[in-house]
């Protein structure tokens, strides 16, 4: 490759990628087709080497592109990072902050803490990612996060609020018809709702209990927000964060001298970011206003 590509057929690269198609990606970037079209010809030119193979359902990547695509989320993850920290530097709380947090935490607990937010500051967007994995602050997937598990890097603002205690919940006319467990192990006579893949986190956090084993659950489901909605359609007894059970006057928290875990939750940002007035307030806010709630 004689010379640089440009960062256009990355961008387009990693569209094409995204949506499986030269349709979609024009969509996502308010490109015609045959531009994008154009954008990834030039790019197999430039790099001497196949990226996507033509199908009937649109287009399935290579091998090559396949190995290709964590640089491209990485180049597209730090262009973004770099619109965002350049619209703050003025001082003026305005601009966007990309905050990485659970499904739960995003869902249940930061909304009304957005919209607070919004309130005061007009022109102060929010970009919201959730996700149960762990989002990189170090290159900038995200500007502040919210993690339930203690932040290592040095490069790391971190403030810890709390901790999240769950336990384990039902609905009041499930436990009418299946009865109220009183020891752990009558657990293996309920509907039970739980994780479908078991993750080196949810291993350990479990690992006391092991009545509650992936093949122990009749419903088994990676996202918490679908657990917690079950739990609340009293399909059986699942987990579930006792600030968020409180609120629900139907919920019944089971066995809870007997099962409990206190998840502690720090709040997180890069130390590049400490001199960004919008983030710096984002930060702040969502260290008082969750600390309050944790309190």
């Amino acid at each position: 490759m004689s010379q640089a590509l440009s960062w256009d057929l990355y961008r387009t690269f990693g569209a094409v990628l995204d949506e499986g198609s030269l349709s979609g990606a024009a969509r996502r970037l308010g490109i015609t087709q045959p531009s994008v079209a154009r954008h990834v010809d030039a790019l197999e030119a430039g790099l001497n080497v196949s990226l996507f193979v033509r199908t009937a359902r649109g287009l399935s990547p290579t091998e090559a592109a396949l190995e290709l695509k964590p640089y491209a989320d990485l180049l597209s993850s730090t262009s973004a990072a770099f619109l965002r920290m350049a619209e703050g530097r003025t001082g003026e709380i305005s601009g966007t902050v990309r905050i990485s947090a659970s499904e739960v935490v995003g869902v249940e607990h930061l909304p009304p803490i957005l919209a607070g937010l919004r309130q005061q500051y007009p022109d102060l967007a929010i970009e919201l990612l959730l996700s149960n994995t762990a989002d990189d602050l170090i290159t900038r997937e995200a500007d502040i996060a919210i993690r339930m598990f203690p932040p290592t890097q040095n490069v790391l603002v971190t403030t810890h609020v709390g901790a999240f205690r769950i336990g384990l919940h039902a609905r009041a006319d499930y436990l009418v018809r299946r009865g109220l467990p009183t020891t752990l192990k009558q657990l293996k006579d309920h509907d039970l709702i739980g994780y479908d893949i078991e993750t080196p986190g949810l291993r350990a956090v479990l690992h006391p209990y092991p009545m509650l084993a992936r093949a122990a659950f009749s419903l088994r489901v990676d996202s918490d927000i679908a657990q917690l909605a079950a739990i609340r359609a009293g399909y059986g007894i699942g987990v579930c964060q006792l600030v968020i059970a409180a609120t629900d006057p139907d919920l019944t928290h089971v066995l809870p001298d007997e099962f409990g875990i206190d998840l502690e939750t720090w709040v997180v940002m890069h130390e590049d970011m400490r001199t960004n007035a919008r983030c710096r307030v984002v930060f702040d806010e969502l260290v008082r206003c969750l600390s309050a709630k944790l309190r």
